[in-house]
């Protein structure tokens, strides 16, 4: 018969396994960043912001748990017995996210011309929270659109522009939402050019979605399902799974052609040309 003390460190052997096996059933916006701190997340963008849009007022009057409850609540944190900031909590609260998830970025280059070769007008780094980084993304997005307006072929004035801009939001976020925070420092890159925009997310077609079935209708499948939904929180996100029919909706209305993706096993790179 084995001795008392090996049997216990079996079972302490047997606990650690458990515990790393059920971290990895989890999805991977919800696991643990082991070096991070419940410091390195904005404890008034939490409390102020996302907690106020995520649960209803009068829950939250009658709610006395914690901080560090209600961080575990969102999944913030992974639990109270490990207050360890998620993925999710980094991107959505972190002080400094790029300290921990280096590819948590959007690389934005403007181009006067048709080839990558061709001058930068605008080139951003654009980093911060999630919601910051969408925040500016709109605000880039709105100043390199351009409207032209006709005058003479109708009574009333009539404008157009290059790009609608609820297609690029939904792509954008598409990119951002989708795109693989594991075992890559790539950022999402946007490069405009004088006629077309592409975009390069990270990470290939993730669970039921394939390069062949991608895009189509009624198929989607989600690698941060909770990131998923903290946008919608924040209101970034209004429906679930139809991004990319409200994109191709959206280019039609406007006279631009369907966005065109390519899909490969390590990146999504949607092309969408100028109407």
């Amino acid at each position: 018969m084995a001795p008392a003390s090996l049997l216990v460190i079996a079972d302490d052997d047997e606990r650690i396994l458990n515990e790393k096996r059920r971290h990895r059933d989890r999805p991977r916006d919800v696991q643990a960043v082991p070096s991070a701190a419940i410091s390195d997340l904005s404890r008034a963008l939490f409390l102020d912001s996302y907690l106020p849009s995520a649960v209803a007022e009068e829950v939250l009057a009658s709610n006395e748990r914690s901080f560090e409850e209600r961080l575990a609540a969102t999944k913030m944190i992974v639990s109270i017995d490990e207050p360890v900031p998620t993925v999710l909590g980094i991107l959505t609260l972190g002080l400094q996210p790029r300290v921990y998830l280096p590819g948590a970025y959007v690389q934005f280059l403007r181009i006067a011309g048709t080839n990558l070769s061709d001058p930068i007008v605008d080139e951003s780094i654009i980093e911060g929270t999630i919601g910051d980084i969408l925040r500016r993304l709109d605000d880039k997005l709105v100043s390199h659109r351009r409207t032209a307006v006709d005058l003479t072929s109708a009574s009333l004035e009539q404008r157009t522009s290059d790009y609608p801009l609820a297609a690029l939001q939904q792509l954008v976020r598409n990119a951002i939402m989708h795109r693989s925070y594991e075992a890559t420092n790539a950022p999402v890159r946007i490069t405009w050019y004088d006629d077309r925009i592409e975009i390069s997310s990270p990470g290939g077609p993730f669970g039921v979605v394939t390069s062949d079935n991608f895009g189509h209708p009624g198929v989607s499948d989600y690698r941060n399902p909770n990131l998923a939904e903290a946008l919608k929180v924040l209101g970034f996100v209004q429906r679930f799974g139809v991004g990319i029919a409200t994109a191709r909706r959206e280019l039609e209305k406007n006279g631009n052609p369907p966005p065109e993706f390519t899909v490969a096993p390590t990146y999504i790179l949607v092309t969408v040309r100028r109407a």
